[in-house]
């Protein structure tokens, strides 16, 4: 069965790559075992399902990402620069990611999303708790910003919810069209979300 000692970490490696490259419900276990270069029954060895390692790479994708969002955005910037930081990461990565493959892959939480989410409740779940992870984690600077006068948004978890859906969204078309140009109205339309009162301050490279 090979080395146990790198034989997930390679299936889990393999599986984040086709699914972000083809989607979840075309893959087989067969092919995701010979993309990852062990034989099968290292799969069940880790993995009881194909869906337990649909649900092992979204955590650890989310892992990955969550270190970069805490990077920007929990950080001793002022708060809307600190947001911006996290929509020029997002942008760049994507770029990055198009001139890798020739495609942009878009996010894989919202391709898994859309693919999913009426299909199987334990991702459906998972997705839910990172979106909201994910959407606790911008409100927290949205009310920093509020405290300093800089968004006048009320409720500031249902603009941080359209901040992170809005994200998404422009992800969404950027995959769509394979033209990062959708990501480029991505500050300023956040700044209208949150009806922020000083874009200027908003606009300073961080």
């Amino acid at each position: 069965m090979g080395r146990t000692s790198d034989a997930k970490e390679k299936i889990l490696t393999a599986a984040q790559s086709l699914i972000e490259l083809r989607g979840y419900s075309a893959l087989g276990v067969a092919e995701i075992c010979k993309a990852a270069g062990v034989p099968k029954g290292s799969f069940y060895y880790f993995f009881e399902s194909k869906e337990a390692l649909a649900l092992a790479v979204l955590d650890e994708h989310w892992e990955a990402q969550r270190r970069d969002w805490v990077r920007a955005l929990q950080n001793d910037g002022e708060p809307l620069s600190r947001l911006h930081r996290l929509f020029e990461e997002t942008e760049a990565g994507l770029r990055a990611g198009q001139q890798s493959c020739g495609t942009v892959s878009g996010c894989m939480f919202g391709n898994l999303t859309l693919e999913l989410s009426n299909q199987t409740e334990p991702i459906r779940e998972r997705l839910k708790q990172i979106f909201e992870a994910q959407v606790e984690m911008v409100e927290e600077v949205v009310a920093e910003a509020r405290e300093r006068g800089e968004v006048t948004v009320g409720d500031t978890r249902e603009a941080a919810r359209s901040v992170v859906a809005q994200l998404e969204g422009q992800v969404l078309f950027a995959k769509l069209y394979n033209d990062t140009r959708h990501l480029e109205a991505l500050w300023e339309n956040c700044l209208s979300l949150l009806s922020a009162r000083h874009p200027d301050v908003a606009a300073v490279n961080s």
